[in-house]
């Protein structure tokens, strides 16, 4: 096929249309075929003339789909540099953010069709703007792309640069919600690790924080469906989930009101109260996908975790067995299961039958537990300014003993 690049001075644009209008009107013959290309340069050419960049960024998209079917990856990737070129030429930035719609709405139409080609089209167009809100227009599309052409492996990886991507972009709050559920969507999809999923569902909903009632209806759904999937997890005992508005919503809604109940057992209670709103709710929590199985092996770390809060830092073996309702030969299994999954740090006492507790991780960190974690602080800071009130004082009476031999000696 001939190269769209040719050895004459034509602008690149005008190239790309002639290259693209021989391929769309080839089937028609040279007799159909050859007005249209001249048309189709010759309004480009008028477009250039008049610096009317969007109209010339429309036109040469006009067989863009014609072109993804007909073109070779190579020939596409140089005919959409040219036309991605495009958005460095409107002198006013206020024409880019609607050049960069234009762009990557038609370059994402047809996903299934080369996604991994469009996905490298729009990151090439991501990088030519400098329009912050363009290039989070573009981003929001190779999402697109990615799920439904189903190449998410391509752009997973830049999840981890959200935030940077956050401050640079300036979004309000509608684009962020947008954001955060597309990117969780991905994740599911991805079978990406329910951590990295319930991330972005947290600041998702964090984002409806002081929300009219109205607008905090929309938020309902997602909110019980992070609940099901903060469950779910068996590598997470800790959340910010409860008290966000929008979370605290499903406490009194008529379809929702058990599931929060359920968060808050997990996140407040031992098992004992699982078993209770279990035995009173299985049907609902059989159709949520939980297993009641894996909710029991849950809850007993988390009653651990509630164990260990005690202010005397000792656990006596029975209180374990009965609390998590265990058999003796348990106990230590348990115990250790607790310590690999870094919700404490103890010592096992075999002899008093009793473990010795360290460390525990708080399963919410509300305003008590920063509180708590000042206070703290507050003594450790104390502590430090004694230590060196001390140091100093015996810096000093060591300097005046040295001064005192040196009177001596002369």
């Amino acid at each position: 096929m001939t190269t769209i690049v040719p050895t004459s001075e034509e602008d690149p644009a005008l190239s790309v249309v002639r290259f693209t209008a021989e391929i769309s009107w080839v089937e028609a013959g040279p007799e159909v075929a050859e007005p249209q290309v001249t048309s189709l340069c010759l309004e480009a050419q008028e477009c250039m003339i008049a610096g009317r960049w969007l109209d010339l960024a429309s036109l040469m998209l006009t067989s863009a789909d014609l072109v993804f079917s007909k073109a070779s990856e190579k020939d596409l990737e140089c005919i959409f540099t040219v036309i991605c070129n495009l958005v460095k030429k409107p002198e006013s930035l206020d024409e880019s953010p609607e050049m960069a719609k234009l762009l990557s709405t038609k370059i994402a139409q047809q996903p299934h069709e080369k996604p991994a080609l469009r996905l490298k089209i729009l990151f090439n167009l991501y990088n030519m703007l400098e329009s912050p809100y363009g290039r989070f227009i573009v981003y929001m599309k190779a999402l697109d792309v990615a799920a439904n052409g189903k190449v998410m492996e391509h752009i997973v990886p830049s999840f981890q640069k959200i935030d940077t991507l956050l401050k640079e972009w300036n979004l309000g709050l509608k684009d962020q919600r947008e954001l955060f559920l597309a990117i969780s969507n991905i994740l599911k999809e991805h079978k990406s690790s329910a951590k990295e999923n319930l991330k972005f569902l947290t600041k998702y909903l964090a984002t409806f924080s002081g929300e009219e009632a109205h607008t905090m209806d929309e938020a309902k759904e997602q909110a019980a469906y992070t609940i099901i999937e903060f469950v779910k997890a068996p590598d997470m005992f800790q959340c910010d989930l409860l008290e966000m508005p929008a979370v605290a919503q499903l406490e009194k809604d008529a379809k929702y009101a058990l599931v929060y109940q359920l968060l808050k057992i997990f996140l407040t209670q031992r098992l004992d109260k699982y078993l209770d709103f279990h035995t009173a709710n299985s049907a609902l929590l059989k159709s949520y996908g939980l297993v009641h199985e894996d909710c029991i092996a849950k809850m007993r770390l988390i009653s651990m975790v509630d164990l260990a809060s005690d202010e005397s830092g000792q656990i006596p073996y029975p209180l374990i067995k009965d609390t998590l309702q265990i058999e003796d030969d348990e106990v230590e299994p348990w115990v250790v299961k607790a310590i690999t999954a870094k919700l404490i740090d103890c010592k096992i006492d075999q002899m008093n039958q009793v473990i010795k507790v360290s460390r525990y991780t708080e399963r919410v960190f509300g305003p008590p537990q920063w509180q708590a974690l000042r206070s703290k602080l507050t003594t450790w800071r104390g502590n430090i300014a004694n230590v060196i009130t001390t140091i100093q004082a015996n810096k000093a009476t060591e300097e005046g003993s040295r001064s005192m031999q040196g009177l001596m000696i002369r």
